[in-house]
């Protein structure tokens, strides 16, 4: 990930390990949902430099489900997001596009 520093882009990686998991568990969210993750990034402390020795690492991620789940009657009463608990420093939480979407309509930017 790149990063602005006054002026300049300073390059800040991800433990290999780290990502690696992070992967897995992106994958293993579209399985376990019937999801597709469109977008995946760093937030928080780490993704602006900011991190401490016992930051976490903050994920955010967009997802799609498939076309005849947003045609649905009880579309606003269906759950709209995927959370899990924070396990070995990964805190990751995703929205679906029409939730993600809805924030820029009323400029609720969260990613």
């Amino acid at each position: 990930m790149a990063v602005i520093e006054r002026k300049r882009i300073v390059e800040r990686r991800i433990e290999e390990a780290v990502h690696t998991e992070i992967m897995r568990r992106i994958k293993a969210a579209e399985r376990e949902h019937n999801v597709k993750v469109l977008f995946a990034i760093e937030s928080g402390s780490r993704a602006w430099g900011f991190e401490s020795p016992n930051s976490d690492y903050d994920v955010r991620f967009i997802y799609a489900h498939p076309k005849e789940w947003y045609l649905a009657v009880n579309l606003d009463d269906k759950r709209d997001v995927i959370e899990y608990p924070i396990v070995d420093d990964i805190d990751i939480n995703g929205w679906d596009i029409k939730k993600h979407s809805s924030f820029f309509l009323t400029q609720t930017r969260h990613l």
